[in-house]
């Protein structure tokens, strides 16, 4: 059984790795010279509420203009303990202008039991400056798993941004040993007013609404947890 699901994976990933390579890139004008490897790291969210909850959002990318290495974190820090956290590896390519097609691997620390997965995605700019991010999730049991983000900027100063943004996940199969069901699993959206006291740095202030939803919301509920929640934030931003 585990040798027919590894290939099963092995053949996911082979699938996956195919669509990059015939993809559109002769599209992409890009300079085919001068083009240094370049590194960047960015903490998009380091907050805090006002009880004893921490969570974290960053990225960091290693690569030339065409091909890079990304990797991505996210996770949620509560009562001495991690409650859900994840972090992916994947190798990045331009598609278009603005726009990358993004493929890897993802494992979930937290919730236990942790799972892995292969991930195929698109992170890019749309037209009036939306940056987006969704990708599709397929676990090494056959899971199936959906995420789309999305953020804006909107220049109050050259140095005050206010930053709506929002994220929806979706899951093939219910799991209740993490506690997630079938359908849309959750809702989250935020809004923060960060400073830029230089570029690289930004305090900032928000709110967090997150809200769950069938057979997700009920599996909280068994666990004694809120559908729903919002949160107060305070926290920072950086890139360097």
């Amino acid at each position: 059984m585990k040798i027919i699901l590894l290939k099963h994976y092995l053949t996911t990933a082979f699938v996956l790795f195919m669509l990059v390579n015939f993809s559109s890139i002769d599209q992409v004008l890009a300079a085919e010279v001068d083009d240094p490897l370049l590194t960047k790291v960015m903490l998009d969210e380091v907050e805090s509420d006002l009880s004893n909850t921490a969570s974290w959002s960053a990225q960091a990318w290693l690569g030339y203009d065409l091909h890079k290495l990304w990797i991505k974190t996210e996770g949620e820090y509560s009562d001495s303990e991690t409650q859900d956290a994840e972090i992916q590896a994947l190798y990045s390519r331009a598609i278009a202008a603005y726009w990358d097609l993004q493929l890897g691997i993802r494992r979930d620390i937290e919730s236990s039991p942790s799972r892995n997965w292969a991930v195929l995605g698109v992170q890019g700019l749309a037209p009036y400056f939306f940056e987006i991010d969704t990708a599709l999730f397929i676990s090494e049991a056959g899971r199936t798993a959906f995420r789309f983000s999305s953020e804006y900027e909107l220049l109050i100063t050259q140095k005050l941004i206010l930053t709506p943004e929002v994220e929806i996940n979706f899951y093939g199969q219910n799991d209740p040993q993490i506690g997630v069901g079938a359908g849309l699993s959750d809702l989250g959206a935020g809004l923060r007013l960060r400073y830029e006291l230089v570029r690289e740095f930004a305090p900032y202030i928000g709110i967090s609404w997150n809200k769950r939803f069938g057979k997700t919301a009920d599996y909280a509920r068994d666990k004694g947890e809120d559908e729903s929640e919002t949160q107060f934030v305070i926290g920072f931003r950086s890139w360097f």
